[in-house]
């Protein structure tokens, strides 16, 4: 006898969701009209320059099934270069080699970017259309991960749109003060050594193996 698939609180939360857009929207306030009025089609001077100071860049994508995806980007500030008012592209450094977000932006064309520049509490969504360029004239522009990437993840915008300070000053993401302690959360080893469910792995095993991935990480 085969025992019943074990139920989340998920299960039990989805059968009295809110099932449609008017429902939702009474549960709150319209926006603001700056709210509204801030959303654009390209990049401003202001909004490049943003971009050049972020060193980190959230990828959202989603598969033919609508499976969600974010992967973290990141490298000096300035990494992802500006091609146009209408355009950016992010070299892709060496990484899992998994491809999650390349495989999913190939299948869909689609793709939105969140930008984030460490101490500062603005953010800016970039979202549109997409592609995955192996073009070397592009390529060989795009070089501060350390050399020319595989390949580039490519946007055509069509929404930018920079957010409030608001959720980063409420985590107290910039402020050390705030911070829990290093004991007080598992290590990269530990959660991972936990995913892999390898018996015959050590902790001491896959600290060696992070070790190496940093270390070659350009290779």
């Amino acid at each position: 006898m085969t025992s019943a698939p074990a139920t989340s609180a998920f299960d039990s939360l989805r059968h009295d969701a809110v099932r449609d857009h008017e429902t939702l929207r009474r549960a709150y306030e319209l926006p603001s009209d700056a709210a509204v009025r801030k959303q654009m089609t390209e990049l401003t001077e202001q909004t490049r320059q943003l971009i050049a100071c972020s060193s980190l860049v959230l990828v959202a994508s989603v598969d033919a099934e609508g499976n969600c995806d974010v992967s973290p980007r990141g490298g000096p500030a300035g990494f992802v270069a500006v091609l146009d008012a209408r355009t950016v592209a992010i070299p892709d450094a060496t990484g899992n080699k998994r491809l999650d977000s390349l495989q999913n932006i190939v299948t869909t064309g689609r793709a939105g970017l969140l930008f984030v520049i460490p101490g500062r509490t603005t953010t800016l969504r970039v979202n549109g259309r997409a592609c995955v360029s192996t073009r070397p004239d592009l390529l060989s522009q795009l070089t501060a991960v350390g050399k020319p990437p595989a390949s580039a993840l490519v946007v055509g915008i069509e929404e930018v749109y920079p957010h409030c300070p608001k959720a980063l000053l409420r985590s107290g993401a910039w402020k050390p003060e705030q911070w829990l302690p290093a004991d007080a959360q598992p290590t990269s080893a530990e959660v991972t050594l936990a995913q892999l469910r390898m018996p015959e792995l050590t902790i001491a095993d896959i600290e060696q193996a992070e070790a190496d991935s940093l270390r070659y990480r350009y290779e």
